[in-house]
Parts: structure tokens; C-alpha cells; sequence
């Protein structure tokens, strides 16, 4: 939920209960391992490009018909030595949230937590963000910190469920019995030309089906697949999150300065034109 995470062409899939083993091929016909199909989908949802800038708003609505909008600037640079990312978020509107600033270092290392950042403009604080915070909300909303910059993928085992002429059934479980995650296992349905992950099921310990992630409307965008809106719901709580982007623009060339901390506190060029 890592941009934000962040994703995801509302249809029903059933579950099916074929194995790990279920081999999958991709459009070259190459036949593909459930983790292989899992690993091109996070390149899908989080690596496009080398870099990347977006215009996001975030419409939160409560089952009460509360509605709040949040609307902020993101900023994401690749690593592609070793896999690791930086990303910055900039909040523009309403005014109670404006100037807020996010960072995320993100380590692609296994067991490697990422570095997360807040800044606080009514406070004026810069807030460290604890490894064991990252699955909290993130302002208020049905997304969490860790969605921004993605989920690790060493952190749950993956199972081919199902194929069809338009995708795959993942399944993932997480592997380490001590990490404290409100699911007990996620389905993510992956488009099978672009391979961005389209509907996510979240699944609670008693095995409920408790918060869906959709994607709404994808676009090409300078070659790229990209997710231009997407709904997560939380039907425990009611609340229902719609996410847009606009102002989508590749390979830019970010340099490394615009993640530093200092622009906790002074944001960026590149979100003057937000301010």
C-alpha cells in the first residue's frame, strides 16, 4: 500500500485449491514459478521507470458519510544496483495537513526494515517512524505506511492458485510467525500482459475476507503501465478510500538531495508548484 501502494479492475475471483506447484506462462510462453509472477508484479506496482513524480488525491469516506480529501505530491527514485528505493511525500490540501512531508527509505535487503520518516508541521517535529508502526493508517485513510513503498517480498510465502486467460491467483502467507499483521493471508490477482497486480483480498485470522484493494482505471503512460485510480475498503470499519493520480511523469532524473531529511522541512523544487 510499498506507491502508493500503493493499485488495483474490480471483478470476483474464486480461490482454487491447486498447489504451489501450479506453473504459470507468461505472454513469451515461458512457463513461470508463482514467485516469478510475484516478483514482476512488484516491478509492475513500484518500479516503473527510474524515477518517478505524481498528483495524488485521496477521498476518504466513513459509513457515517463522513468524506475528507487529502492531497499530496510523490516522488520516487530507483536504485537498481541492489533494489532499493527512496520516495517523498508532500502534502498540498486541506490546510490542517498542509506541509506534511514523508520519507521513506526503503532497504530491499531481507530482513533489512526500511527508514521512515514524518514531518509535522503543527508541531514542527520530525517524527521517526518505528518498523513496528508500518502497517498503521497513514493520515487517517485505508492505506498504511508500509503501502507506500511496498510490502518486502521475503515477507510471505507465495502459491499459484489459479490461471486464467486474464491473469493469476497469487496467494501469500506470511512466513514469519512473529511479525504482527492483522491478515493471515492476502489473494492478489496480476494482470497477465502488464502484470500489475488488480484486486488484492485481505483475509483475517478467522479467515474473513475483511479489505479489498481494486484497481479502477490503468493507463499507458510513456510506455508504462500505470494505475491512474483505485478503492480500498475496509469492511469491518466501513470506510471506503479512492485514490486518483494525475500530473504521471517517468524518468525525470530526481537527484538523491531531494530525499535527504533536510526536505522534511523544505520541500523540494520539484513541489513548488504544489505549494
Amino acid at each position: 500500500m510499498k506507491l502508493i501502494k500503493f493499485m488495483l479492475v474490480g471483478m470476483v475471483i474464486s480461490l482454487s485449491t491447486l498447489s504451489s506447484r501450479v506453473i504459470a506462462e507468461d505472454t513469451a510462453g515461458k512457463q513461470l514459478t508463482a514467485q516469478e509472477i510475484a516478483e514482476k508484479a512488484n516491478i509492475a506496482a513500484y518500479y516503473q521507470g527510474k524515477d518517478g513524480k505524481v498528483r495524488a488525491k485521496m477521498v476518504i469516506k466513513s459509513k457515517t458519510g463522513g468524506k475528507y480529501v487529502r492531497e499530496f505530491i510523490v516522488l520516487r527514485k530507483n536504485y537498481s544496483d541492489n533494489g532499493d528505493q527512496k520516495y517523498y511525500v508532500y502534502f498540498v490540501k486541506p490546510a490542517d495537513v498542509r506541509r506534511m512531508a514523508y520519507l521513506v527509505h526503503k532497504h530491499a535487503a531481507p530482513g533489512v526494515d526500511d527508514d521512515r520518516w514524518m514531518y509535522i508541521p503543527s508541531l514542527d517535529l520530525v517524527h521517526r517512524i518505528a518498523a513496528t508502526d508500518k502497517r498503521n493508517s497513514f493520515v487517517g485513510s485505508n492505506f498504511l505506511f508500509e503501502d507506500v513503498s511496498g510490502r518486502a517480498l521475503e515477507a510471505d510465502d507465495v502459491e499459484l492458485l489459479k490461471t486464467t486467460d486474464k491473469g493469476y491467483l497469487l496467494k501469500k502467507t506470511p512466513n514469519d510467525p512473529t511479525e504482527v499483521v492483522e491478515f493471515s493471508y492476502y489473494t492478489m490477482f496480476v494482470d497477465k500482459k502488464t502484470f500489475m497486480p488488480l484486486d488484492i483480498k485481505f483475509y483475517d485470522k478467522a479467515g474473513e475476507l475483511y479489505s479489498r484493494v481494486q484497481v479502477v482505471k490503468m493507463l499507458m503512460i510513456q510506455g508504462y503501465p500505470t494505475v491512474v485510480e483505485s478503492m480500498v475498503e475496509n469492511y469491518k470499519l466501513g470506510l471506503k478510500t479512492i485514490m486518483t493520480f494525475t500530473d504521471v511523469q517517468y524518468n525525470i532524473g530526481l537527484k538523491d538531495s531531494v530525499f535527504a531529511e533536510r526536505s522534511l522541512l523544505r520541500a523540494p523544487k520539484e513541489c513548488c508548484q504544489y505549494r
